[in-house]
């Protein structure tokens, strides 16, 4: 950042700004759970380096680099069974907690075993996705970090994750953004058929558990005259009226710490598109967007093929790819406080202020 952002962001939104690499006290989903295998995985979140393997059926967690001489424990090998070996000098460490349990090129009896160790990472497995906790606290339970219907048995869940050029924060709020997806999107084919409103008149409330903020349109504005311009936008016959604004009442569209957004489907879709936009460094963010719908018997292969054909193509492929071309090319900046559809980034960034979460004591757990 610029220090003429640092010091704009540092009034109203000192612990905004403050947030630039991540919120580290959530579980974050850093990898499907099919493409964890033996062999060790390198990821990259919150500005750190992770390596992942699995052991006994399980997903472990570490530091990517050996205490020794900095080397990528990705780099290295799994020499002895929930063990990962660096590749450089031979050091192994228990892929459990992290401890070095033997110096292979020092012998049997090398001096410095027990004396070192890498940092280790909870982790969980959770709707098909590894989820990693990377705060300095006491871990929270897992399910307090995901919607539970994706954690129903009836759940049918798919996941596409992709790196993508931008800061997280910029992410979430084009997620939540009120007035892009009237203009942005308005040539995608994903909305090819539905008509979306010029503007609205909008407010935020909260979900009944205070988890989510959502968006409830009071007044919906489907075209208007504009002042020495004329009449916006032009419908085309086979348009019809987004559902989507019908729904918007029950938090259709919605977000929650620590970037998690959350959009129902309109009209009869019955699937739910979810979004983390996960801090991978400060100009790069994950995007893992996740479709999930609540079918049994051969509902299922029904939903698989139509995910895997009309909303692979036309949403994952072709809707989101404008949202990552413009948060690509967002600078820093503020919500502009004579804009009024900025009320859903402001209210975001406002969520962050007074609602991330701060590190758990053990005793704090134990309560």
């Amino acid at each position: 950042m610029t220090a003429q952002a640092d010091a704009k962001e540092a009034g109203r939104w000192r612990r905004y700004a403050e947030a630039v690499d991540g919120l580290a006290e959530y579980w974050y989903p850093i990898m499907p759970s099919s493409g964890l295998r033996r062999r060790p995985v390198h990821r990259r979140l919150l500005g750190r380096d992770i390596v992942l393997v699995r052991h006994d059926g399980r997903a472990w967690a570490l530091e990517d680099r050996c205490p020794h001489r900095g080397i990528p424990l990705s780099k290295g090998r799994c020499e002895f069974p929930g063990h990962l070996t660096c590749i450089y000098h031979g050091w192994t460490f228990d892929v459990r907690d992290g401890a070095l349990k033997a110096a292979l090129t020092d012998g049997p009896d090398s001096p410095v075993v027990g004396k070192v160790r890498v940092r280790s990472y909870p982790v969980e497995e959770r709707a098909g996705m590894v989820f990693v906790w990377m705060g300095e606290g006491e871990p929270v339970p897992v399910e307090d970090d995901l919607p539970e219907d994706l954690l129903r048995e009836d759940a049918r869940v798919f996941v596409l994750m992709r790196d993508c050029p931008g800061n997280w924060r910029y992410a979430s709020e084009n997620g939540f953004d009120e007035a892009h997806n009237k203009m942005l999107h308005r040539s995608s084919p994903w909305v090819l058929f539905r008509r979306i409103p010029a503007w609205n008149v909008t407010e935020i409330v909260r979900s009944d558990d205070g988890e989510w903020i959502g968006r409830r349109q009071s007044a919906v504005n489907m075209s208007d005259d504009y002042p020495g311009l004329g009449k916006w936008p032009g419908f085309n016959f086979w348009q019809r009226r987004s559902r989507t604004v019908m729904a918007s009442n029950d938090h259709a569209i919605a977000i929650r710490l620590p970037c998690l957004l959350r959009v129902r489907q309109p009209g009869r879709s019955r699937w739910t598109h979810y979004n983390w936009y996960m801090p991978v460094q400060r100009d790069t963010y994950r995007d893992v967007a996740v479709a999930v719908a609540w079918v049994s018997g051969w509902r299922r292969l029904l939903w698989w093929l139509r995910y895997r054909t009309y909303i692979t193509v036309f949403h994952r492929y072709g809707f989101l790819r404008q949202d990552f071309a413009a948060i690509g090319m967002m600078p820093d900046s503020d919500p502009a406080d004579s804009f009024r559809p900025d009320i859903s980034i402001a209210s975001w960034r406002e969520l962050v202020e007074t609602g991330a979460r701060k590190p758990r004591t053990r005793a704090q757990a134990a309560e």
